[in-house]
C-alpha cells in the first residue's frame, strides 16, 4: 500500500516470517476467512449510533400513535395531496402503518440509510483504525464488501422495525381492518398487507441509491459526518431539481424522480410502470456508486 506504514498485498497477505503459501501468502491464510460477516454485524450492533437509530425506528410509530390521541377533531384541510392518508391513519392497523411509512419515506429513512452506509468506512478512518483492519490482513475488496452488506442489513432492519412496530401498535389500537386510500378502492386486509410489503420492497430498492452515494462518500472522506450529510444533501438537491418542470425530460434521469412511484402499488388497478422504471434507475445508480467506491478504495493510500 503505497504511502502507508502498513501494507497489504492485492491478495490480502502481508510480509512475515511464515512460510509462503499459494500466491505468496502465508501458509494457511484464507482471505475469505478474514472479517466474518457475523463479527462485523456484532461490532456494528455495539455502536451507539446503531442502537439509537434502530431504537428510534421503534419509537417513532409509538410517538405518532400517542400524538393521534390528542386529536381535537380539527380539520384545516391543508395537509396536501396525502391528507387522505392522514385521515385514514386511525381507521386500522394497515392504514396506520401506511401513514408511518409515508411520513418517514422522504427524509427520515434517507437519513438512517445514509447514516449506516456513510459512517461505516469513514468512521474507521477518523478513528485511525482502518489501516489496522487492513493489516490483519483483510483484503480491501472484502473489507468493503462485508461493511457494505452489514450496512445494508441494518438499513433493511430499520425499515422492517418501523413498519413492523407500526403494524403491531396500529392493529392493537385500531384493529385489523381493510386498507384504504384516495387512489384505490378499499382493499381486504390480506391484499392490503401484500400491497404494503410491495411498498416496503420498492422503498428498499429506491434507498439503495442513498446507500450507494453515502458509501462512495464514505470511502472518499475521513469525515463520517461529511459522508452522511453529503448523501442527504445531494438527495434533497435531486428532489428539488425534480420539481423544476423547465428541466423537462431530464428529470427522468434524476434518482429521486420515481421515489414516490410506490403510490401506484396502492391504486386500483395497480400501476407498476413507474415502479419498474424507478427500480431499474435505482439499481443502475447504486451499482455505479458502489463500483466507484470499490475502484476508489482499492487504489487509495490508507494512512488513517
Amino acid at each position: 500500500m503505497a504511502g502507508s506504514s502498513v501494507a497489504s498485498s492485492p491478495g490480502g497477505g502481508t510480509s512475515g516470517t511464515a512460510a509462503p503459501g499459494a500466491g505468496g501468502a502465508a501458509a494457511g491464510y484464507r482471505p475469505s476467512a478474514t472479517l466474518p460477516f457475523a463479527a462485523e454485524f456484532r461490532r456494528q450492533a455495539s455502536r451507539r449510533r446503531t442502537q439509537l437509530a434502530l431504537g428510534f425506528m421503534v419509537l417513532l410509530p409509538l410517538i405518532i400513535l400517542v400524538a393521534f390521541q390528542f386529536d381535537a377533531g380539527d380539520d384545516d384541510g391543508g395537509r396536501g395531496e396525502f391528507s387522505s392518508l392522514a385521515d385514514l391513519a386511525t381507521s386500522g392497523g394497515l392504514n396506520f402503518t401506511l401513514f408511518s411509512i409515508l411520513v418517514s419515506a422522504s427524509f427520515l429513512l434517507v437519513v438512517v440509510v445514509a447514516l449506516f452506509c456513510g459512517d461505516t468506512v469513514a468512521s474507521e478512518a477518523s478513528w485511525g483504525s482502518l489501516r489496522y483492519l487492513l493489516a490483519v490482513p483483510v483484503p480491501r475488496a472484502r473489507l468493503l464488501a462485508v461493511k457494505l452488506v452489514v450496512a445494508l442489513a441494518y438499513s433493511g432492519l430499520a425499515l422492517l422495525l418501523l413498519a413492523g412496530t407500526a403494524l403491531l401498535a396500529g392493529t392493537l389500537r385500531y384493529g385489523w381492518k381493510p386498507l384504504g386510500s384516495q387512489v384505490s378502492a378499499e382493499l381486504a386486509p390480506g391484499d392490503g398487507l401484500l400491497r404494503l410489503l410491495g411498498v416496503l420492497g420498492y422503498l428498499a430498492v429506491v434507498l439503495l441509491v442513498v446507500a450507494g452515494l453515502a458509501f462512495l462518500l464514505s470511502v472518499t472522506t475521513d469525515a463520517a459526518l461529511g459522508a452522511v450529510g453529503g448523501a442527504v444533501l445531494l438527495w434533497i438537491l435531486s428532489s428539488i431539481l425534480d420539481q423544476i418542470t423547465a428541466l423537462g425530460g431530464l428529470r427522468n434521469l434524476l434518482p429521486t424522480h420515481y421515489s414516490s412511484a410506490w403510490l401506484g402499488l396502492l391504486s386500483t388497478p395497480m400501476q407498476t410502470d413507474d415502479v419498474v422504471k424507478g427500480a431499474f434507475s435505482a439499481v443502475v445508480y447504486a451499482t455505479l456508486f458502489w463500483g466507484l467506491a470499490f475502484w476508489r478504495f482499492t487504489r487509495k493510500d490508507v494512512t488513517s
